[in-house]
């Protein structure tokens, strides 16, 4: 059951943040910024970009005070709004002359002095912004929206663990097929599949399947091949959906036969450091400590150098959100922040594991919004 967010709610937030910041006008393209504050539906991603006729002025303009402004080409309301959206709509023709339209609209209060773009937009959106308003001062939107985002309300919190939830049933669906001669891309698209089954409405990113282990000198960085499971390899989960809007990214590896004590170890050392850092993601934390209390763990039992990537990141309408649970990232944690928490050890040639759930923040550490268990599985 799809719950209502409170897009009213989060526009007079908005506004307020945009006047303290002295920004008198803000253009977001289609996207989660514009889904955030409006409920303006996205399209399913796709690999490239869908181009059509003025596609760089879809979008909505945001004035402190006032309701958006949606600029709608031809090309985009014929199929992603075939019931309208509610508001002021300028729509914009094939034929017109769109740069001329979003002029007019950028000007139609006096000149703006500062305009914020969302992270998404378009750089020939941009441009025409810059012709339009040569003294104009261009400033990114995202340091002003993701400080309301990042914080999650009761409503996205439910959407979060719905999505999770998909996640912890499909894992638990697929490792029985996890056997001897089955391709990581046989399992990889039966992963899709039960997540679209289960309620899920798209894939957040691209789903992983990749088995490593002694003798096989593949790597993490092959997400997914057409390879047949093998004896003696960890096979290695990274998955996620889509439920109303809000992203889910979760993992797990299991074992194919019998795991010699170097993958005992190292998954024992996984499941550890994740512990720590979620013992470590209380409020008042910044997300640098989150990922100096996961690594610290790795690198005290002689992994440090196979530990590759950051802890984790925030996630929500996207995937991958600010702050990120990252050496260089101090932002500090509040409660209702919502992130991964994600070790791994990558040794190809030797042994790989990894385990990812999503965490939000709470008074007494990291409450985790998956519920499936973290005990080494062998199949």
């Amino acid at each position: 059951m799809t719950v209502p967010m409170d897009h009213p709610g989060r526009r007079a937030r908005f506004s307020e943040a945009l006047t303290a910041a002295g920004i008198d006008l803000a253009f977001c393209p289609p996207s989660g910024d514009l889904e955030y504050l409006t409920g303006f539906p996205r399209r399913m991603a796709s690999f490239g970009n869908n181009e059509y006729a003025n596609q760089w002025v879809a979008g909505a303009l945001f004035r402190p005070g006032a309701e958006p402004v949606y600029v709608i080409p031809q090309g985009y309301a014929a199929f992603n709004l075939p019931g309208g959206i509610d508001g002021e709509v300028v729509a914009v023709a094939n034929t017109d002359d769109a740069a001329t339209v979003f002029a007019g609209l950028l000007r139609k209060h006096g000149p703006p002095r500062t305009v914020a773009v969302s992270a998404r937009t378009f750089g020939a959106t941009a441009v025409r912004i810059l012709e339009t308003l040569p003294e104009v001062r261009l400033v990114d939107l995202d340091t002003v929206l993701n400080p309301l985002r990042r914080v999650k309300s009761a409503e996205e919190l439910h959407a979060l663990e719905r999505a999770s939830l998909i996640c912890d049933t499909v894992m638990a669906e697929i490792t029985p097929r996890v056997a001897v001669g089955v391709t990581e891309l046989e399992i990889a698209a039966e992963i899709d599949y039960l997540m679209r089954k289960h309620g899920g409405r798209t894939s957040s990113f691209d789903t992983g399947v990749f088995a490593m282990g002694p003798g096989d000198g593949r790597d993490a960085s092959t997400r997914v091949s057409a390879n047949a499971l093998v004896p003696g390899l960890g096979v290695s989960f990274d998955f996620g959906t889509v439920v109303d809007g809000y992203c889910s990214d979760f993992g797990r590896t299991v074992h194919l036969g019998e795991p010699g004590e170097e993958y005992r170890r190292v998954y024992d050392i996984v499941i550890a450091a994740q512990a720590a850092g979620m013992a470590a993601a209380l409020p008042g934390a910044t997300a640098a400590d989150v990922h100096r209390a996961t690594r610290q763990v790795i690198v005290d039992a002689g992994y440090g150098d196979r530990f590759r990537h950051r802890t984790g990141h925030c996630i929500g309408l996207d995937t991958h959100e600010r702050p990120f649970i990252s050496e260089e990232d101090h932002t500090v944690l509040e409660e209702g922040m919502t992130f991964t928490i994600e070790p791994s050890i990558f040794w190809p040639g030797h042994v790989g594991a990894r385990v990812e759930d999503l965490f939000v923040c709470t008074p007494t550490g990291a409450h985790s919004l998956n519920r499936y268990h973290r005990e080494m599985v062998v199949v």
